[in-house]
């Protein structure tokens, strides 16, 4: 793992959500950076304000109220300042549908929240350690679903 902390933002309406998803990020002992926010509309103010820092990576709840999931990666995908971001789909659905929409719509990885902690601090260390730029490059809908 490089020593540069990853810059990781949590967009989840869920406050538990938020405050497990930083406990795991703090037990697997990876350097980060942690940014949340509680919806869609907060998600894109915050990547369009003037000088922001962008994420490394952004894990992304389908199910928010104000602007969903799907809304935003559409946004995101279609912004040339913010295209080339790394999305993970970071939601308690497990629907085929849900998993072929955000695949085409060009999210990099797709997992469904654990049940458990330990579990939780599993799939989330997978996901940190991923090379983003080889499995950009290698993507299929395969490998698209992150599970543990």
């Amino acid at each position: 793992m490089p020593d540069k902390p990853i810059h990781v933002l949590l967009a989840d309406d869920d406050e538990d959500d938020r405050l497990i998803f930083k406990e795991a990020l703090e037990d697997i002992k990876i350097k980060t950076i942690v940014t949340t926010v509680n919806d869609g509309i907060e998600l894109m103010e915050y990547l369009t304000q003037d000088g922001v820092l962008l994420p490394d990576v952004v894990f992304l709840d389908l199910n928010m109220p104000r602007k969903n999931g799907m809304q935003c990666l559409e946004e995101i995908r279609n912004s040339p300042a913010l295209k080339h971001l790394t999305i993970a789909i970071y939601s308690t659905s497990g629907a085929e549908r849900d998993i072929e929409e955000t695949f085409v719509m060009g999210a990099n990885v797709y997992i469904k929240k654990p049940n458990d902690f330990s579990t939780l601090k599993k799939v989330v260390e997978e996901a940190m350690r991923i090379n983003w730029q080889y499995h950009i490059s290698g993507s299929n809908k395969e490998s698209f679903m992150l599970s543990m």
